[in-house]
């Protein structure tokens, strides 16, 4: 059975342990898509990560990124975790301090900082209307007061989000994710701001019964389809930063950063566990 190299971190917390766990095969060259699966079933975290040679000749690496359910053409946290594993793992960018990955949606450049944090480039994002419907199910399941939607929208990018804007952190907080279940709902993002003076301008919640879980601890993606949704409407000028996880105990810390045509969407990422894998 071949020998892999393995690797586990945690990622989008200053604090080990209290952002969002991820499983990395180093070498994955060689493995099915159905041991992959398995294999990302067993580990039960959000997602695992598969590291491959790349086939775009542009790119430093190529990902698969597995919940414990299904296959996703793009992730947030993965793409941080990844990036992280593959240069500890001893990857070397071709450009320094820019790691160029290849994945579901096609090339994603991850900016490594001098200070070791890490932060992606948020793909394009089709902002779309909420069907009414969907609203009103989301609506009635978690028990948003209609006075505190400030807005909503169907975001894409990869994922699919059914997104909404609260009024406070409060109202965020207040949402019981065990009211939402699949195959009904799928994955829901809510935001909302934070009093003033506090050290995150935001809080962010992503309950995804499509994934297998109740409520994912930090999601990059979803943070990233918001600050594309924020941007194009005109609402993201300067950098943010985000709390997530605060309701199941996490210390998640998503900074959001535009510059330009891009926005990046940054955090830490701890090394915590590296061996291997017979698989």
């Amino acid at each position: 059975m071949p020998v892999r190299r393995f690797i586990q971190c945690d990622v989008f917390s200053p604090v080990p342990v209290q952002g969002n766990g991820l499983a990395v095969v180093v070498d994955a060259e060689g493995l099915s898509d159905d041991a992959m699966q398995r294999f990302a079933a067993w580990t039960n975290l959000a997602e695992t990560t598969f590291l491959l040679p790349p086939t775009d000749p542009l790119a430093d690496y190529r990902v698969r990124i597995f919940t414990p359910a299904r296959e996703m053409p793009f992730a947030g946290h993965p793409t941080l975790g990844s990036c992280a594993s593959w240069l500890h793992a001893g990857g070397v960018p071709r450009t320094p301090g820019l790691v160029r990955q290849q994945c579901g949606v096609g090339i994603v450049p991850v900016r490594v900082d001098a200070d070791g944090g890490f932060a992606f480039d948020a793909p394009p994002t089709e902002v779309r209307p909420m069907q009414a419907a969907t609203r009103a199910a989301i609506v009635d399941a978690l028990q948003i007061p209609p006075e505190a939607i400030v807005r909503c929208a169907e975001l894409q990018n990869g994922p699919v989000w059914q997104a909404f804007e609260l009024a406070t952190a409060e109202a965020v907080l207040a949402a019981d994710a065990s009211r939402v279940r699949w195959p009904q709902f799928r994955s829901i993002g809510l935001i909302g701001p934070r009093p003033a003076g506090d050290a995150c301008e935001w809080e962010v919640r992503m309950l995804a019964p499509s994934s297998g879980m109740s409520e994912d601890p930090i999601t990059g993606s979803l943070n990233a389809a918001i600050a594309r949704w924020r941007r194009a409407e005109g609402r993201l000028s300067a950098p943010t930063t985000v709390a997530q996880g605060t309701v199941i105990g996490r210390s998640g810390r998503v900074s959001v950063v535009p510059e330009g045509d891009a926005v990046w969407i940054g955090g830490q990422v701890h090394v915590l566990v590296e061996g291997t894998l017979r698989l």
